[in-house]
């Protein structure tokens, strides 16, 4: 318990200190104007007062990301707090600070001309082939997975199918409509959903007596699934997520002012923070030992949504299980939407395509969904099992840019390029040993996985230093004219 406590108020701390020393590093600007008002088109630019963006902010990151991935990382034990802790304070924040603010500094620029500007055309080019894929990825697995969950709890009738159609049927005028109509308005009381159920576990879990455990760096798995660096790629959402770069410029589009930057970007990450150590305790508690949560969490077995309905139901009753089912079901509809209309953003961007009139915004929704749509009538399990590694390796790309931006700038790099490379060994070791990539053995796969991180590590210092020696040459004086 103390552990658990402890870890909470370092998060709270961490976004007065550190996201307060991150923003000063920054430097921000409360006079300069931002897009939502200098593009303010009534569809994708609209100014929104920072409080309701901070919780659209918090519910298009968050989703299921700060629930799942938390509870399948319990499986190793109280070692997960110290991930969530530090990856939320150090990389997460800073990463999810700087996809919004550079946003904003660039006239609401995606995350593909943000990698653009500041890691060179090439890289550009990739990350939107990288990102789209990503986003389209996320909104179709979350059509399908709150639509089997429906069609589960309703008649013989209300197929998959059908629920398949009617949650498309919102995403398109979630995707179409001005972001201030259905997003703005209602997403506000789908993220204050998301916190009063963290909130009430957490409560009952201290008021109820469960022995959440103290902190231990051993092992806790049952299978001895190594802690690196699955751990890192398993809690996501939790620390440090790339989707949040394709997301966050969605409400850079909508700040009013530099100064909310803070509390709309690294403080919904530290919001979502302690999402992710509630749920974590939750799986690390609730079934009285590490083999009962991984029974659960066994291929055939509930899964993550059965550990949030047996966990909401016993510790908060009828009412609160019946809250934990709808967010099961609501939560990730909303990462959905969010995700095709990032992904309509990204293309408009892109091909150049002005998006207020209607027409423009359906030539891009239409095949968008349409692919989305066909994407739901195959097997789509082999592709998911890439995604938690294509969402880290996004972040760390994310990282790198904002680290360019920083020597650039003759700015402290560090905040932003230590994350990175930590990101890079991760994303590198991870797919080397992984079971969807290369199965190498840990011995082969941890050396090698350094290795070839020594590469962009490498790069980046090689432009760090090359960016430095250039600001520090003086250009020769001219000769006075006589």
């Amino acid at each position: 318990m103390i552990t658990f406590i402890a870890a909470i108020i370092l998060l709270v701390v961490g976004y007065f200190t550190y996201g307060k020393f991150v923003e000063k590093v920054f430097g921000v600007n409360e006079n300069n104007a931002c897009p939502a008002y200098t593009k303010e088109d009534g569809v994708d630019y609209v100014p929104i007062e920072w409080k309701r963006a901070s919780l659209v902010q918090l519910l298009n990151i968050a989703g299921l990301g700060p629930i799942f991935g938390p509870i399948m990382g319990a499986l190793w034990g109280p070692v997960a707090f110290i991930w969530i802790v530090l990856g939320s304070i150090l990389a997460g924040g800073v990463h999810d600070y700087f996809s919004g603010m550079l946003s904003i500094r660039n006239g609401g620029a995606g995350l593909p001309d943000m990698v653009g500007k500041y890691l060179g055309k090439g890289m550009k080019a990739f990350t939107n082939v990288f990102a789209l894929i990503l986003l389209v990825l996320v909104g179709t697995v979350f059509m399908t997975g709150p639509a089997n969950l429906l069609a589960n709890l309703t008649p013989g009738w209300m197929t998959l199918s059908v629920w398949v159609g009617i949650i498309l049927v919102y995403y398109i005028l979630a995707t179409l409509l001005p972001v201030d109509k259905i997003i703005g308005r209602f997403y506000p009381f789908f993220g204050a959903l998301l916190l009063i159920m963290a909130v009430g576990v957490a409560v009952a879990m201290m008021v109820q007596g469960y022995n959440i455990p103290e902190l231990t760096l051993a092992n806790m798995h049952p299978q001895g699934s190594p802690i690196w660096p699955l751990l890192f790629i398993t809690i996501a959402c939790g620390a440090i997520s790339g989707f949040h770069a394709t997301q966050s410029p969605i409400i850079a589009r909508c700040t009013q002012n530099e100064k909310y930057g803070r509390k709309i970007f690294y403080g919904m990450m530290i919001g979502e923070g302690i999402i992710a150590l509630i749920w974590a305790a939750a799986g690390m508690t609730f079934y009285g030992s590490y083999e009962g949560l991984a029974a659960v969490l066994a291929p055939g077995g509930p899964g993550p949504a059965g550990v949030v309905k047996d966990v909401a139901t016993t510790m908060l009753g009828a009412v609160g299980g019946t809250l934990a089912v709808l967010g099961v079901i609501v939560l990730p509809i909303t990462s959905g939407d969010t995700a095709f209309r990032g992904a309509r953003m990204l293309i408009a961007d892109l091909v150049k395509i002005n998006q207020k009139p209607l027409t423009k915004r359906l030539a891009i929704a239409v095949p968008l969904f349409t692919v989305g749509y066909l994407l739901t009538l195959i097997d789509f399990n082999f592709l998911w099992r890439y995604f938690a590694w294509a969402n880290q390796t996004t972040a760390m790309i994310m990282l790198w840019a904002a680290a360019v931006y920083l020597v650039q700038n003759k700015k402290l790099h560090y905040i932003a390029s230590i994350p990175a490379a930590f990101m890079t060994v991760v994303t590198f070791t991870y797919i080397l040993m992984a079971p969807e990539g290369f199965q190498l053995a840990t011995g082969i796969a941890y050396p090698l996985g350094f290795g070839l991180a020594l590469i962009p590590i490498g790069l980046f210092i090689k432009k760090a230093i090359g960016t430095q020696n250039n600001q520090l040459t003086v250009s020769p004086a001219k000769k006075p004219v006589r």
